[in-house]
């Protein structure tokens, strides 16, 4: 490598420990590296900025943007309220109940939405509930960033590295749907599993609160009804333009902007109360991890350490799919899912044409180990950077630690059981 490609790496390891550390403010942090990327000339202004492989992502920037004015909107209307109660109310005031339904909706819609929007809308929801119930709602919100996670991985709409991997692969929806979707509903059930085990000490009954919820009327929570069939309108146009994306052929950047513009423009709502929702400081990280982990591409250390790990498997498919598998489950939890996939996918395609057999599986392979990877630590996925934003601004804060030390637990778990699938199914 040359000497700029040490001095990144030496860069982006050193903001790594900072945002880790925590001793520094991760989007300070962020930042900074983005900063000295630049100054150091590991990547320059138009690459950082406008090249598709290694610059800013301004589709996953402006798509975080739309939906966090959506959801700015539906939240003044009480819809989160009402949500809250009805959830309290169908758990009965139990804990653990109430964190298995709220990940298997979390899950749910992440397949059919995207895993960052998902997180937009159950988060608020979460926030009200555990304070109805006086619980600790970090592991709640931590457990569902991992369950968007997982549950983004059944579609090609569910986590925006599928829409990478289907676009070099010239996979469709229906590819996803059937290939990972039955594996993804196993790795759910999993997961539930496991919450029950980590997170058993979140889980306080206290019957009084627990009699109180169940004498609340969730309808008396909406406080603008005009408001509300409006919002939930738009969100529905949204919703539905994200699942036929493979028909319009309109990024989810764009429906997301569409939305808001459109439910600004509709609603007595005021732009200032619209844009007063929006997580900057997050869009603000996002943008910064983009301009670090380009720098990493633009100097090509990672396609070295990529290629360097597909020579290592001498085309052998399984241990070709295998060694894909885990050190895309490690790096995507290192650099973020997302720019790590737009890196991979033109490896995968060339080593593709180079190893016998369904040639697909080095595909699902990527999509496994990257979105599941993400989970392993605060800052490998956009659901999990969105969820610490959201919690920093309602006065939660959830560490880099607190998330990576469940986050390496069912990454793992997770991983492991995609071998026997992978190897059952496309290897034997």
């Amino acid at each position: 490598m040359t000497v700029t490609a040490w001095m990144a790496v030496i860069v982006f390891a050193a903001t790594y420990v900072l945002i880790a550390s925590e001793k520094v403010h991760r989007v300070k942090a962020a930042l900074g590296g983005a900063a000295i990327m630049l100054l150091i000339h590991a990547t320059a202004a138009g690459s950082a900025f406008f090249s598709q492989e290694s610059g800013v992502d301004w589709n996953v920037v402006f798509l975080l943007l739309g939906m966090m004015i959506i959801v700015g909107v539906l939240r003044q209307t009480g819809v989160f309220e009402y949500l809250a109660i009805w959830a309290a109310k169908r758990a009965r005031g139990r804990p653990f109940r109430l964190m298995v339904l709220l990940l298997v909706i979390t899950a749910s819609a992440s397949a059919l939405l995207d895993n960052v929007t998902t997180v937009l809308l159950i988060a608020p929801v979460t926030f009200l509930v555990c304070e109805r119930l006086a619980l600790p709602v970090a592991p709640f919100l931590i457990a569902e960033a991992m369950a968007s996670n997982i549950g983004g991985t059944a579609t090609l709409v569910g986590d925006p590295p599928n829409i990478i991997i289907a676009s070099r692969a010239g996979l469709t929806f229906n590819d996803f749907l059937v290939h990972l979707a039955p594996l993804v509903i196993v790795l759910t059930a999993v997961f539930i599993g496991l919450c029950r085990l980590l997170f058993r000490k979140a889980f306080r009954y206290d019957p009084e609160r627990a009699a109180e919820i169940m004498q609340l009327d969730e309808r008396a929570a909406i406080q603008d009804k005009v408001m509300l069939v409006q919002s939930l309108s738009v969100l529905g146009v949204v919703i539905a333009a994200f699942v036929l994306h493979p028909v319009l052929h309109y990024e989810p950047s764009v429906v997301a902007l569409l939305g808001a513009g459109l439910l600004v423009l509709v609603t007595k709502i005021t732009t200032d109360d619209a844009l007063r929702e929006v997580e900057w400081p997050t869009l603000v990280f996002f943008a910064g991890l983009f301009v670090m982990v380009g720098a990493l591409v633009e100097t090509g250390v990672i396609s070295q350490v990529s290629r360097a790990a597909a020579e290592a498997t001498a085309g052998r498919p399984g241990l070709t799919t295998m060694v894909l598998l885990w050190a895309s489950a490690g790096l995507s939890a290192i650099v973020d899912n997302i720019p790590y996939v737009a890196t991979m996918s033109p490896i995968v395609a060339d080593l593709a044409q180079h190893v016998p057999g369904d040639h697909n599986v080095l595909w699902w392979a990527l999509a496994l180990g990257a979105d599941l990877g993400g989970n392993a630590t605060a800052v490998g996925a956009s659901a999990n950077v969105v969820i610490l934003g959201i919690a920093e601004r309602n006065g939660t804060r959830i560490s880099f630690w607190q998330f990576t030390k469940y986050g390496l637990v069912v990454t793992v778990v997770t991983v492991a059981l995609c071998v026997p699938y992978l190897w059952l199914r496309y290897l034997m």
